[in-house]
């Protein structure tokens, strides 16, 4: 898989980011049940990045709520 180079980060939308993220994370544990075994593995790498980024995304909402500066980053 190439790798993709990311875009300046956009914090007005941490919000909805955060809810696709999750979003996507469970329907990539339901896709796992279905999936072929060597795609399972691809797949938990995947949620494991989605994690991250929720706790990234988390702790930057947190901080802008915290700031007074929500919606206008």
């Amino acid at each position: 898989m190439p790798k993709t180079k990311r875009g300046p980060n956009d914090r007005a939308n941490s919000e909805e980011r955060l809810k696709k993220t999750i979003g996507h994370m469970e329907a990539a544990e339901i896709a796992m049940e279905y999936a072929p075994k060597e795609d399972v593995a691809a797949i938990k790498k995947k949620n494991e990045q989605r994690a991250e980024s929720i706790e990234e995304l988390e702790k930057e909402i947190k901080s802008a709520e915290k700031t007074g500066l929500k919606g206008y980053l």
